[in-house]
């Protein structure tokens, strides 16, 4: 532990003293065009490539250093567009919301964070927690540790006994009456205010539980929980503070209002009919499919004790489905943008949806475009992050194989930099 500490620390010092950094690539993978290209040097200076040459370019100042990458196929960094950075899901899960406290939650989230860096994804979009999750982020930003470039949703917003309701399950004496600063609302000027508080908190997007939810202590998995009056009040406020909006959504009829009501993101919509696919074509709107959390939690469910008895049902239902309802979205034109919902499984297991995407018919350049270009596009970052291209920040990662040739390959990155400096070498 403590060589690789040293040689971490070894490599960082390297980026940082480095006037350029020149990256011999074999091949690299252009996702704005959808080709892979061969024998190229990525230059990199400070946080941002600054050209890509052709074949293997030698360094012009002695204090430039060369990167070896010459049997790799180098990409830009991974981008997760749901992920929850604060926990990972155990039979121990439900006990933890009255024994653990802030800080154990952000000592764990440390972790979490590193983890997911290593495996090449540079980017997350974390979809709700207690708050710490916007710690977590800051602590990253400011270089007090290793993780991924944070956006985050802070709390997310339910309604009273809906999915995200703080205290689903609990009894009366601690249930109470939670409303928007909790994240729990009941009307449009509840909604307006939630969103406020989110802005006020420090977030960076917002997230709804437009229906049900499989891991909440409650019974219905894909009822509808939101008025249309209520997402549309969300989405408009939500707009002019400079946030979009991610909808949770397992049942058709909550994907429908939150489509209609303007949400940028549809996550998980296990039970799509063809009509809300429509609708999601005709509104623009993404969706993140999140296949590994659903095979994830089916596979749980069959562990006696993983989960309290009110949701096993449920865990067994939908799970199951995403994948069939992901290709089937898919084939119709909708958008899809990549997402896992990590923290329902392992992190730093982010990886495994490019290849239950592909198993199901999505081309792996595709699949791979999903997880760059198309959010860094949801993000709002598209001169920023997805490409290989000078004038982006420097989020580059690498592996052995081709991925457009054996997906699974990105399941094992060998090469992590983020805004130029390297993290895994």
């Amino acid at each position: 532990m403590k060589r690789s500490i040293l040689i971490l620390m070894s490599v960082f010092s390297l980026s940082l003293s480095a006037q350029d950094l020149y990256l011999h690539c074999g091949k690299i993978v252009d996702t704005e065009n959808g080709n892979v290209l061969n024998q190229k040097t990525i230059v990199v200076s400070g946080k941002k490539i600054t050209s890509i040459l052709e074949g293997y370019v030698e360094a012009k100042n002695p204090k430039d250093n060369v990167v070896d990458l010459k049997s790799s196929t180098v990409m830009p960094g991974l981008i997760d567009l749901h992920v929850h950075m604060e926990s990972e899901y155990s039979p121990k899960k439900y006990m933890e919301r009255f024994t653990a406290n802030d800080a154990d939650v952000a000592f764990k989230s440390v972790n979490f964070a590193r983890v997911t860096l290593m495996a090449g994804f540079t980017t997350v979009r974390d979809l709700g927690g207690s708050g710490v999750n916007i710690a977590l982020r800051n602590a990253i930003n400011q270089g007090y540790i290793l993780g991924p470039r944070i956006f985050t949703a802070g709390k997310a917003i339910a309604t009273t006994g809906g999915h995200a309701d703080p205290t689903n399950g609990m009894k009366k004496l601690l249930m109470g009456d939670p409303g928007p600063e909790q994240g729990v609302v009941n009307s449009p000027d509840d909604a307006k205010k939630a969103v406020r508080q989110r802005y006020k908190n420090g977030a960076d997007n917002i997230k709804i539980t437009a229906t049900g939810g499989v891991l909440s202590v409650a019974k219905n998995g894909q009822n509808p929980q939101f008025t249309l009056e209520e997402i549309q009040a969300i989405c408009a406020t939500a707009k002019d503070y400079g946030m979009i909006v991610a909808a949770h959504a397992h049942g058709d009829e909550g994907m429908q209002r939150a489509v209609v009501g303007g949400v940028t993101t549809i996550e998980h919509g296990t039970k799509m009919s063809v009509q809300t696919m429509d609708l999601m074509k005709q509104y623009g709107t993404y969706l993140v499919p999140t296949i590994t959390a659903g095979k994830a939690v089916a596979d749980n469910a069959k562990i006696k004790g993983f989960y309290p008895e009110i949701i096993v049902p449920k865990a067994l239902e939908i799970g199951p489905k995403i994948q069939n309802t992901f290709a089937k979205a898919y084939k119709r034109g909708v958008n899809i943008a990549f997402g896992t919902d990590a923290g329902v499984f392992p992190h730093g297991l982010n990886a495994k949806e490019f290849g239950y995407m592909v198993e199901v018919g999505m081309p792996p350049m595709e699949a791979l475009q999903s997880a760059t270009v198309t959010n860094a596009k949801v993000l709002g970052l598209s001169d920023q992050l997805g490409q290989l291209k000078a004038g982006y920040l420097a989020d580059i990662v690498a592996t052995n194989e081709d991925p457009t040739k054996n997906i699974a390959t990105l399941e094992n990155i060998i090469f992590v930099m983020k805004e130029g400096v390297i993290y895994k070498n």
